[in-house]
């Protein structure tokens, strides 16, 4: 027997779900389109375009680029804030949300570093304690580096930063707006994160041509499947925290730390210890590693947990 309900949606009118104001598949093509933008510019001028005599690393080569990936996010966030408050109707302050900016996330940006560092456990173990970074730190040596470093500050502020302001800030909200599932708004803007670092293949090749081409595509595929995973979990603390400021030092903390020690003997450099002491490095090394990687999926709920998130995500 039919119930209520089904006779009811039969014969009464109802109200069919309205339409996205944009598409996924213009969402993703806004993507690609910001991720050419920002990557192509570096091969159109002799002053950002490595070559065998010029390296990607080159002080000319990163200001020149900083300032082009500078242009570029202010571009595509401009143009994301008018899609947002012309085809999606949001207020400045809603837009200026979705995006990251406003509310700043000062107690989100401090959980979420200390739920990073959590994984990174191992990792600090080894660099601070091991190899005794703790001795630059007290002389507060990164910070001079990283304002007398060309390459430090792009890979530590201006790298970070573009980065999460195009590939989460920018793009993030076009998913949202097209009503692209979390699942998808994770795992799919990554990837072309993913994707805008494969240029890096052919400035490897330029540097070292003596490494052969599958070694090199090796490493590029490898570079691949990190930052793609490392934009899963950028997206991820964006859409809970709604904060650009969280992401971007996540982002900075993890081009610190480097890929984690998956392998081999932990040793300090520029000493000599005997293999005992090695041994026991090694041990406490690994055990933090897999200590910290529990201990970072307890608490991803709890250190992510905030009243800005754009979009309930589950955790």
């Amino acid at each position: 027997m039919p119930s209520i309900q089904s006779f009811l949606s039969r014969y009464l009118p109802h109200e069919e779900p309205k339409p996205p104001p944009i598409t996924a598949g213009t969402a993703a093509v806004l993507l690609v389109i910001y991720t050419l933008v920002y990557v192509l510019p570096f091969y159109l001028s002799a002053i950002t375009r490595p070559s065998r005599s010029l390296s990607r690393d080159a002080p000319s080569v990163i200001r020149a680029r900083i300032t082009s990936v500078t242009l570029t996010c202010v571009i595509c966030s401009v143009s994301t804030f008018v899609i947002l408050t012309s085809n999606g109707n949001a207020s400045n302050t809603d837009a200026l949300h979705s995006m990251g900016y406003w509310p700043s996330g000062l107690f989100e940006t401090a959980k979420s570093l200390l739920l990073t560092a959590v994984l990174f456990v191992g990792p600090l173990y080894e660099t601070i304690v091991v190899h005794e970074a703790w001795r630059d730190l007290i002389t507060f040596q990164p910070i001079s580096d990283l304002f007398n470093e060309w390459t430090t500050w792009r890979n530590i502020v201006a790298g970070p930063f573009t980065e999460e302001v195009l590939f989460r800030s920018a793009a993030v909200p076009l998913m949202l707006l097209a009503q692209t599932s979390v699942t998808k708004t994770i795992f799919m803007s990554p990837l072309i994160f993913g994707l805008a670092h494969l240029h890096h293949f052919y400035e490897f090749r330029l540097s070292q041509p003596q490494v052969p081409v599958s070694a090199a595509l090796l490493r590029s595929l490898f570079q691949l499947t990190y930052t793609s995973l490392f934009g899963a979990y950028a997206t991820f603390l964006f859409l809970r925290t709604g904060s650009l400021l969280a992401i971007f030092v996540v982002h900075a903390f993890c081009n610190c730390m480097g890929f984690p020690r998956f392998w081999g003997r932990v040793e300090p450099s520029g000493a000599s210890y005997g293999a005992r002491s090695s041994v026991a490095w090694t041990v406490v090394y690994y055990v933090l590693l897999v200590v910290g990687a529990g201990l970072w999926w307890k608490n991803l709920g709890v250190l992510t947990e905030s009243a800005n998130q754009l979009v309930p995500v589950k955790v």
